[in-house]
């Protein structure tokens, strides 16, 4: 894969920088780093609450945590700026052990800009690890919602945690009833695995929430840093998905819809010239960064954006967080392409990255997550991993090698609940089981949905298929240090409100040093 665009195009990744108009100086303002930020002097007062977008916290660490919050008193205003002055405002963060704030711990302030949509990322040092702790923001007399996280455990503790993943949330498809249960669950941390947004218009062909209709504004589909902005305040609206931010720390990767429906590094399937489609994904890799609690790595430096990270709970998992979209090979044309050995998911570098870190990783557990489905299906579904099997084969030759600590992997993307196993070499199916994957289904994405539907008698027509459900909903997780558990649940609706009570539709095991998943009766 190509690190920057032909040369013959005259594609320049300096004049996306110059484009997107964030210097350093203004990303460690808005990233709260010591002696960065400035007074906001004569930027017009705020009059109505400008924390309506909610709160969240994500990068958990043993000894901190990454902050968010944008200012954004009119979040659906048109030009994305959501209501605020093109100007800059001093946010003031804190940290405390307890939710009346009697005890804080940290405390500092952030610069929000318009040049980031007055978003603040700031990174919280100097906790203690596996602790509860509570923040909020404050901005010219206005005091956001409290949120809360958890530090992850020190370097060398095997203690447990719990854990749920997400994933394709889209907003005019129904209401995120899956995120109340979630919030009841009250995992440690949050896994989401792509999809926040989706790029297309809202019309009433796809408007399936039983809710008032967004406008006018929503009806074409998104290209502009606006549009983008806009789009993300609407689903950040949803008062569930803002009460999942304040109740657990997130880990997040996109996958395809934050930019457009199932791209491929600079490749557009929907018109685009590739100076256009680049173009489009800077604006929206910002936006993403903008509304996510993402680190400062992450911000993106034109179309480019650092999003596949490593972090680590304790000494039980190492946690591989992937990034499939910004470096795969297009679509294969054909058989002969798709087969061919060369072809990858993750880039050269990525995989090299990804491998070094499997063998090298230390801790009880591999913990990857990742967008598309890695498990053998069919080879029609050629833009998950069965479009790249040579690219699957060097992963798995990997997985299975001695020394690699045992693996699972979580994935998104494909809305429905579906567990299998991984072998050595699926065109042997009494080979080796090298780990475990758990697909999640939407959160709202394609509707109510059903126990069963048509796509089923594909997934489960294998023998490493252990489970298929079609209903919204997310994975609940566990991981110790004898076993990785994931619980499928769901909801029964999710068009008509946001009242649906949440329930178990089965649970697996992983236990280390026994490859392959058990049901849990």
């Amino acid at each position: 894969m190509s690190a920057a665009p032909p040369s013959s195009n005259g594609l320049d990744r300096r004049l996306f920088l110059q484009a997107a108009g964030v210097g350093v100086g203004a990303l460690l303002a808005g990233a709260g780093l010591a002696g960065q930020a400035e007074a906001a002097g004569g930027a017009p007062r705020l009059r109505d609450d400008p924390f309506r977008l909610g709160v969240a916290s994500g990068e958990p660490a043993s000894d901190g945590i990454v902050l968010w919050t944008r200012l954004a008193p009119r979040p659906l205003a048109d030009d994305g700026h959501g209501g605020m002055a093109r100007a800059g405002y001093d946010v003031r963060w804190q940290v405390a052990e307890d939710e009346r704030f009697r005890r804080v711990v940290r405390a500092g302030t952030a610069l929000a800009l318009p040049e980031l949509g007055h978003s603040v990322h700031p990174r919280v040092r100097g906790l203690r690890p596996g602790r509860q702790y509570f923040y909020r923001f404050q901005a010219q007399g206005h005091t956001s919602p409290v949120g809360r996280f958890r530090t992850a455990p020190g370097a060398h503790s095997r203690a447990a945690f719990s854990f749920a993943t997400a994933s394709c949330q889209a907003w005019y498809h129904g209401h995120f009833s899956a995120y109340r249960d979630l919030v009841a669950r009250d995992p440690d941390v949050v896994f989401f695995l792509g999809d926040y947004v989706y790029e297309y218009g809202i019309t009433a062909a796809n408007m399936w929430r039983e809710a008032p209709a967004p406008g006018p504004r929503h009806e074409l589909e998104t290209n502009t840093l606006a549009d983008y902005r806009v789009r993300y305040s609407l689903f950040k609206t949803d008062p569930d998905l803002q009460a999942a931010h304040a109740a657990a720390p997130w880990i997040l990767t996109p996958d395809d819809h934050e930019v457009q429906n199932d791209y491929a590094d600079e490749k557009s399937y929907y018109g685009l010239s590739e100076e256009d489609f680049l173009l489009r994904r800077a604006v929206a890799y910002r936006a993403y960064y903008e509304n996510c609690p993402l680190p400062p790595l992450a911000l993106a430096q034109g179309p480019d954006a650092r999003l596949h990270r490593r972090l680590r709970y304790g000494g039980l998992a190492t946690l591989h967080v992937l990034d499939g979209r910004q470096y795969r090979d297009p679509k294969p044309a054909n058989t002969e392409e798709q087969y061919a050995p060369g072809r990858s998911m993750l880039g050269a570098a990525q995989e090299q990255w990804l491998y070094h870190g499997l063998r090298t990783a230390d801790t009880r557990w591999n913990l990857l997550l990742q967008q598309v489905g890695m498990v053998k299906v069919t080879e029609n579904r050629v833009d998950q991993w069965d479009g790249y099997p040579a690219a699957r084969q060097r992963l798995l030759d990997v997985l299975g090698e001695r020394g690699v600590a045992p693996s699972v992997v979580f994935t998104g993307d494909c809305h429905r609940s579906i567990a299998g196993d991984l072998l050595a070499d699926f065109t042997d199916p009494d080979s080796a089981v090298v780990s475990s994957e758990f697909l999640g289904t939407s959160i709202a994405s394609d509707g109510d949905g059903a126990p069963s539907d048509n796509y089923a008698k594909d997934w489960m027509q294998h023998p490493w298929m252990s489970f298929y459900d079609g209903r919204r909903g997310y994975v609940l997780g566990h991981a110790d240090a004898g076993a990785v558990t994931a619980e499928y649940r769901a909801v029964p609706y999710v068009r008509a409100d946001n009242q649906a009570a949440g329930f178990s539709l089965d649970r697996f095991r992983v236990e280390h040093g026994r490859p392959g998943m058990q049901k849990v009766s």
